[in-house]
């Protein structure tokens, strides 16, 4: 089996209720919620890095150059990138021009983890299941799906990735 490292970079699977704003918002530790959703799953092999809390909505080039410099740099071949669903696709896209020799995969939540109820830990295992067995390249992996990078949009009208 390949070794993995996730690198997370905020979205929704990493959000929390904000009481003050009464909005949605990072936990005030700043630690993400992913070590404690694959301990959960008891999925103790990936290794976690995480290089942003943020909404990928909010985005801007330096974030999607620290990704691909993470990327890039990481030292294992499969990857998983958990990421925020407004603008996956579009990193994904940017990602597939200038990544070889890894399985780099993306994916994220519609429904925060820390709400219960939450897309994110299936999407995860299945990224993570997909980045050890796809051929290298750039894909997402959301709602039960693999898609290539080109492919990888969310359907707003339907609030999930299936076209």
């Amino acid at each position: 089996m390949k070794d993995v490292r996730i690198i997370v970079t905020g979205g929704t699977i990493d959000k929390v209720h904000d009481m003050q704003g009464e909005g949605l918002g990072f936990a005030p530790s700043g630690a993400s919620h992913i070590p404690l959703l694959l301990e959960q799953a008891r999925c103790f092999f990936p290794k976690v890095q995480e290089i942003l809390l943020k909404d990928s909505l909010d985005f801007d080039e330096a974030d999607r150059a620290a990704i691909l410099f993470a990327v890039r740099n990481a030292p294992e071949t499969a990857i998983v990138v958990t990421h925020g669903t407004g603008t996956i696709g579009r990193t994904a896209r940017e990602l597939a021009g200038q990544v070889t020799g890894k399985t780099v995969v993306l994916t994220g939540a519609m429904r925060p983890f820390s709400f219960g109820a939450s897309d994110g830990p299936f999407n995860l295992g299945g990224a993570v299941i997909a980045a050890q067995h796809l051929p290298e390249g750039v894909w997402g992996v959301m709602n039960g799906r693999v898609f290539a990078a080109e492919a990888l949009d969310k359907n707003t009208g339907t609030g999930r990735f299936d076209t």
